[in-house]
């Protein structure tokens, strides 16, 4: 099978052993390989498939989305929902002024948290990391297990019928709000392929100069990890004997705050190193989607009781989701 990434592999290996002198087996020879061979191919990927991204994204304009959600209260909205969160990539909490814009515009509460939950968890910075990382099995079931949560919490937080739990002003400044729903021509846009492809440049030359730092610092700390912390030291600790191990993954990464983009990187080492891959991707998962300068956030605009039944929900979920990925991929 045609490895696209050989080039970045070949390259890497005899930097270290050719001209550093290093075997691949020695602690530091493996590091470095590691580094070496990760950063190129991650870069690589994140600046291409953001391009694409942001190239379709051109098509998907604010009254777009607010058109096609407003008042879709069913699995439809919800699934909506959550993949316009797949493809407007923003973190935990840069998310939160886009879920109070949908609150005032008068989309549902439910569906609202479907593109809450969604966006920071799985977007094309997570998507292109796990594909260069794990493959494209493992990146195909996070993608799947990402987004089939975001609709599944969003349309049980819906069914719950919970607005009295979201603070009054939000209800008010809806009442001020007024967007046009327009036929569907009207809001077609007039940007010629020219224009979408610049904007795809753009958008990639924007994430690739605000997320690259974080890329190679994480894949440095996953050298190190990978190259000098002793397996054994990781599968007793966190290995696939230990029947806590995910939910103690889970309540450790969702008071964190941390980028994707930094994570991942980590993660691939851990799970080099025996490390059960459901466990690193449930707290990848949580360290995104729930966070707590987003629960600060989000505390301005939802009661106690609501964000509670919210963080409760999608925690359960992320540590189900968690075990099952173990399963699946042991």
């Amino acid at each position: 099978m045609l490895d696209l990434f050989y080039p970045f592999d070949w390259l890497a290996t005899q930097i270290v052993t050719q001209g550093l002198h290093l075997s691949l087996e020695s602690r530091l020879g493996a590091s470095l390989h590691f580094f070496l061979y990760d950063v190129p191919k991650v870069l690589t990927l994140l600046l291409s498939i953001s391009f694409i991204v942001g190239t379709v994204q051109s098509f998907l304009q604010p009254e777009h989305v607010r058109h096609w959600l407003n008042g879709k209260r069913t699995v439809l909205g919800n699934t909506l929902a959550a993949l316009v969160g797949v493809v407007t990539p923003f973190c935990s909490c840069s998310a939160v002024p886009l879920f109070i814009g949908f609150l005032e515009a008068g989309v549902p509460l439910g569906v609202t948290f479907s593109y809450l939950i969604a966006a920071p968890m799985v977007n094309e910075v997570a998507v292109v990391l796990l594909l260069g990382l794990f493959g494209l099995k493992v990146t195909l079931l996070y993608i799947g297990f990402g987004v089939g949560l975001a609709i599944a919490s969003g349309y049980i937080l819906g069914l719950l019928q919970l607005e009295k739990w979201v603070e009054p002003f939000v209800w008010e400044l809806q009442k001020l709000h007024q967007y046009p729903v327009n036929d569907g021509d009207d809001l077609q846009t007039t940007l010629t392929w020219k224009q979408r492809l610049q904007q795809g440049q753009f958008q990639s030359t924007e994430i690739f100069k605000s997320v690259w730092l974080y890329v190679v610092l994480g894949i440095a700390i996953g050298a190190v990890i990978h190259g000098y912390v002793p397996t054994a030291l990781i599968t007793q600790l966190a290995g696939a004997e230990n029947p806590f191990v995910v939910p103690l993954a889970v309540a450790i990464g969702i008071p964190l705050y941390a980028n994707v983009a930094g994570v991942l990187p980590i993660t691939e080492a851990l799970v080099n190193k025996g490390m059960p891959l459901g466990t690193v991707l449930a707290f990848t998962m949580a360290v995104t989607a729930l966070s707590l300068p987003e629960m600060v956030i989000l505390r301005k605009v939802l009661r106690p009781q609501l964000l509670s039944v919210f963080i409760t929900l999608v925690t359960l979920g992320i540590i189900s989701i968690g075990y099952l990925f173990n399963a699946l991929l042991h």
